[in-house]
């Protein structure tokens, strides 16, 4: 093999491709940007607003990024598998995962929540990160065939807070995310694959909007001990960091990003 031929098999094997769930809008969004800005080849999945898929792919088709807009409802088995397949056809294998899809319902108590809503945000939540975990370490997993990878799950503040009175439901289900941090962590350390997870706090994105209060960051934040809220380029930053070499010693690890509460 001559030096040429060496240097471009070295670049394939180097690849490194990115599957964000939920990638068209907020965190996601700035994560996928953020990742080819890093020179990974992105999958944007999306469930319903392809017009927001298609403008994130157009930033990172500005800065000549590789990318890919996939339709998927990740809570659904068929279409995680289908997704994942679909991205290996188009990008390569995927060598890193973030499951940052996530929905929000109007803000109540408990005694009046619905069964319907609570099993809705814990479908979607819950499911999908586990789904796309597994899809994921039967993939990237050295016992499995896979050259290694890192996953990291977009859990929340809320997680440790509780979130009374508004979404406990919410907060429950990115519990069980911080649960699936720590145990897959620990099945899969030893065969190539970390996994970490981010906490956002009161960050700038429309998912407060879904649950009735797209102002809510701007009336907490004074009572942060930061006193502002965040932006999802600052989130997106921190998955990166977990994803990257300068992270290679960290797995079951949680990174909290809400300005100190």
């Amino acid at each position: 093999m001559d030096k040429s031929s060496m240097e471009e098999h070295k670049i394939q094997t180097k690849k490194n491709v990115l599957i964000v769930t939920g990638g068209s809008r907020g965190i996601g969004a700035a994560t996928a940007i953020q990742a080819a800005n890093e020179g990974y080849a992105v999958c944007i999945n999306y469930i319903d607003n392809k017009k927001s898929a298609e403008k994130v792919a157009d930033k990172i088709m500005r800065i000549n990024g590789e990318c890919t807009i996939v339709q998927a409802d990740v809570s659904i088995e068929a279409e995680v598998i289908r997704l994942f397949k679909t991205v290996e056809q188009r990008l390569g294998p995927v060598t890193a995962l973030v499951n940052n899809v996530g929905i929000l319902k109007e803000k109540m108590k408990l005694a009046d929540m619905s069964s319907d809503r609570i099993k809705k945000v814990l479908i979607t939540n819950v499911m999908s990160s586990f789904l796309c975990s597994r899809e994921a370490v039967r993939r990237m997993t050295f016992s499995m065939g896979g050259k290694g990878g890192g996953i990291v799950n977009v859990s929340s503040a809320a997680s440790r807070l509780g979130s009374a009175n508004e979404y406990i439901d919410y907060a429950a289900s990115k519990g069980a995310i911080d649960s699936l941090t720590i145990g897959l962590s620990k099945e899969v350390a030893d065969d190539g694959v970390r996994v970490n997870a981010v906490r956002p706090g009161c960050i700038y994105t429309d998912i407060h909007a879904d649950g009735g209060e797209p102002e809510r960051v701007k009336r907490i934040e004074e009572f942060l001990p930061m006193r502002r809220g965040g932006q999802p380029e600052e989130v997106a930053k921190a998955i990166m960091w977990l994803l990257s070499d300068k992270a290679s010693y960290v797995t079951g690890s949680f990174i909290d990003l809400a300005g100190g509460n």
